[in-house]
């Protein structure tokens, strides 16, 4: 009996220094794992408080997520490609472990009594553990949230924000894998431009140097933005108006004031005055017989002003102090 009791004391230290052992190289076994899965460790309720008890001189990064459709978080099934892969870089960039980190991630069907206890309504949830020993301890203990409620799915501002938590070491740029479909898609399509541009040539340049072409899309874009096109999608104005009386209102009062069918009419009175005004100027002095250039010269200039007549009286809507008018408006 004392021969046992002095074989048990003696063992007592080694048992001891074998824990302690044991508690030191916590951190290589999860490294070892997350550098032969290539992966964040997978989570469940009984991994998750071994991995992130006290004490602990290395931080966890843990991902609480909700993989499953019948959850329907979008935003969890987008990020979750991105958290393995700036786990697969950060590990891969740190082998050795020198930054003394660790990723894991748990689904919430794994991990129900987990998010419970940590009163979870919502994912994803980003925790980050500071170490509890060593030179990088945080005294309190609790864990850094990355916030999510920006919506972001990149790993590229989690990255930085770990990187702004961790005190040391390195941290390992995230690396994206070259995408080989995005850059045959594109050299693809820079093919096909070039082979129908070049079978095209001789059809398509003889119409882009045509100069009526030009003037006309000119035209357009002028008799566009000047009758208030821009200012319609700026201000989000309304199509058209009730009068008060159980009539349409065309035209808003006041120049702060526009509605959507007003831009289209005002547009098309100054088409109808640049044609009437280059028909004038281009058309009728090539006319042969003087009898129809003279009917041409009365129908454009009746044109012309019956359209301006028209055109002043709607500035007089918009400014009612206008003074000038034209007949028949």
């Amino acid at each position: 009996m004392r021969v046992s009791a002095v074989f048990s004391a003696f063992l007592l230290p080694l048992v001891a220094l074998a824990a302690k052992k044991t508690a030191e190289d916590r951190f290589q076994d999860y490294h070892t794992q997350q550098l032969s899965s290539a992966a964040p460790l997978k989570l469940d309720d009984t991994s998750y408080p071994k991995l992130t008890s006290a004490p602990r001189d290395y931080s966890v990064a843990v991902l609480l997520t909700a993989l499953e459709s019948r959850f329907g978080c979008k935003l969890c099934n987008d990020f979750q490609p991105e958290w393995d892969l700036l786990a697969k870089s950060w590990t891969k960039g740190d082998k050795e472990g020198e930054s003394r980190i660790i990723f894991a991630t748990l689904n919430f069907v794994d991990g129900k009594n987990t998010f419970q206890s940590l009163m979870l309504q919502t994912a994803p949830v980003l925790l980050l553990f500071h170490p509890t020993t060593g030179p990088h301890a945080k005294p309190d203990g609790q864990p850094s949230r990355f916030d999510f409620s920006s919506g972001t799915d990149r790993a590229d501002p989690v990255h930085a924000w770990i990187a702004r938590q961790l005190p040391s070491g390195p941290h390992p740029p995230l690396s994206r894998p070259v995408n080989y479909v995005k850059i045959i898609t594109i050299v693809t399509a820079l093919l096909g431009a070039v082979t129908f541009f070049s079978v095209t040539a001789p059809y398509l340049v003889p119409i882009l140097q045509n100069r009526n072409l030009w003037a006309a899309l000119s035209l357009l874009a002028v008799l566009l933005f000047t009758s208030g096109h821009m200012y319609n999608h700026i201000r989000k104005v309304p199509y058209i108006s009730g009068d008060g009386k159980g009539g349409i209102s065309y035209f808003a009062g006041g120049f702060q004031n526009q509605f959507g069918l007003e831009t289209q009419i005002v547009a098309a009175m100054y088409g109808v005055l640049s044609f009437a005004t280059i028909s004038l100027a281009l058309k009728v002095p090539r006319m042969a017989d003087p009898r129809v250039q003279q009917i041409a010269v009365l129908v454009w200039g009746a044109i012309i002003l019956g359209m301006y007549s028209f055109l002043l009286s709607v500035f007089r809507v918009k400014n009612g102090g206008y003074p000038f008018w034209l007949p028949p408006f």
